[in-house]
């Protein structure tokens, strides 16, 4: 491996939002500790970085983010009760999100946007690529997208976007790729990005997921960008600056994903995710499934 290219180890996960689209089960407890099927949305999302060679997590909170630094802790106390109870099973489940990675946190302050939180990070991360996930999307293990993305960044350098197709109407949703073919299936050159276009400005109806890989290059970008559109710092405007001029900070490429993604940041699809992923738990599913089939019949 190059030197210019070095492994990557550090994620960082920003979690600082109020999820207000789930009040009032967030006014008091972090969107991302609302459970998917018996555990929280967050550890997902470590387990993924961990699973692609993640070992150092920093996470960017705000207040009322506590319990996020709870769960990643030992409980010492509820430890000692199952263990006295010989509930092992249990027991291991709880010992689990404490021994997944190195866990590291730093509170965002004023709520400027992504942009900002990824910002919030700098001192941490230094000068080497890291990777950035984002909680509300959850990426089935079975499909692995980080660790592409991974290996992408350190054989072409710069910064990778993880990007999906959608329908047209949906593409003011999100941000936005130009690309261009690089003759690697799944695998495009960044050529242009645009946050949340009108449908008819779109460039393409490849759509930004949660899940980036960055070079160092992008802080000093984000400390220069003025904030964009929602009157936030924009990560997108920054990534553009990139894709327009390598010279920032190399190239920018997009693994375009196919797999199975659940969105835990919309009620409807939250609970659509938390149905398909019980469905297919082998402790779950046989009787979740039965049950499923009876009510939707007689429901029809």
């Amino acid at each position: 491996m190059s030197e210019s290219h070095p492994r990557i180890s550090k994620a960082v996960i920003p979690a600082a939002g109020l999820g207000t689209r789930f009040l009032p089960a967030t006014k008091a407890t972090p969107k991302e500790m609302l459970p998917v099927v018996d555990k929280p949305a967050i550890q997902y999302v470590v387990e993924e970085a961990v699973g692609a060679g993640l070992s150092d997590v920093l996470m960017v909170t705000g207040r009322n983010k506590r319990p996020l630094e709870d769960h990643f802790d030992r409980n010492y106390e509820l430890e000692q009760a199952l263990s006295r109870k010989g509930d092992a099973e249990r027991l291991a489940k709880v010992q689990e999100p404490s021994d997944l990675a190195t866990m590291h946190y730093v509170r965002q302050g004023d709520p400027k946007g992504l942009g900002h939180a990824v910002l919030c990070a700098a001192p941490h991360v230094g000068e080497q690529p890291f990777a950035v996930l984002l909680g509300d999307d959850l990426i089935d293990p079975r499909d692995p997208l980080l660790s592409r993305m991974v290996d992408v960044q350190e054989r072409e350098g710069g910064s990778v976007v993880a990007l999906m197709e959608v329908e047209p109407s949906q593409v003011h949703l999100y941000g936005c790729a130009a690309v261009a073919a690089t003759g690697e299936d799944g695998v495009v050159r960044v050529t242009g990005l645009v946050e949340k276009p009108d449908p008819a400005e779109a460039p393409s109806n490849y759509a930004i997921i949660g899940r980036y890989v960055l070079d160092p290059a992008v802080f000093e970008i984000l400390r220069k960008t003025e904030p964009g559109r929602g009157g936030e710092i924009q990560l997108t405007d920054a990534l553009q600056m990139l894709a327009a001029d390598e010279t920032l900070g190399g190239p920018v490429h997009g693994v375009v994903f196919k797999g199975r993604r659940y969105d835990t940041g919309d009620r409807s699809d939250y609970l659509r995710a938390i149905v398909r992923l019980a469905c297919e738990r082998e402790d779950l599913g046989p009787d979740f499934r039965a049950w499923l089939r009876r009510y939707v019949t007689e429901e029809m």
